[in-house]
């Protein structure tokens, strides 16, 4: 491991630590050249799960990218960001699990929807707003309409 200090690439684990979800290992090291402590972190090289876009582009999945979205929707708004962390986490675990190795985007924008539904409807409908591509505000209206007049969503198991 090269020191983001100095470039050398003689250092030693001081500290190793896995994450509470257990993906991940948590490493404190020291660079033995100019004593700087750096932490890496660990976790299993898998396969790509790749994302099948509407017009058949195919991209590698990306959690930041997930959840980038998400947040942007989030904006200002009360849903703490373990929450949609542990979402994003538990997504990707579920679409690795499903053995495929190719999903479509609707396939993750519908999860990030019920995600949203049951927890934020102003984050639901920022985030519809742009997945549904309204035409015009009728359209944004009745969905609008939709999420008042519909039951309250009860937080299932996660995606």
């Amino acid at each position: 491991m090269r020191c983001p200090m100095c470039g050398e690439g003689s250092d030693r684990v001081i500290d190793s630590r896995e994450a509470p979800d257990g993906d991940v290992v948590r490493r404190r090291r020291v660079c033995e050249p100019c004593g700087h402590r750096f932490t890496t972190y660990e976790r299993i090289e898998t396969t790509p799960l790749i994302v099948v876009k509407k017009d058949g582009r195919r991209e590698t999945f990306r959690r930041e990218k997930l959840l980038e979205g998400v947040f942007k929707a989030l904006h200002r708004r009360p849903v703490p960001a373990g929450t949609v962390h542990e979402f994003a986490r538990q997504l990707e675990v579920r679409l690795g699990e499903g053995g495929e190795r190719e999903v479509p985007s609707s396939t993750l924008g519908d999860r990030v929807m019920e995600f949203l539904r049951s927890s934020d409807a102003v984050a639901y409908v920022r985030f519809a707003s742009v997945y549904r591509e309204f035409r015009d505000i009728d359209e944004l209206l009745a969905e609008v309409r939709g999420l008042a007049t519909a039951p309250p969503v009860v937080a299932k198991d996660p995606p």
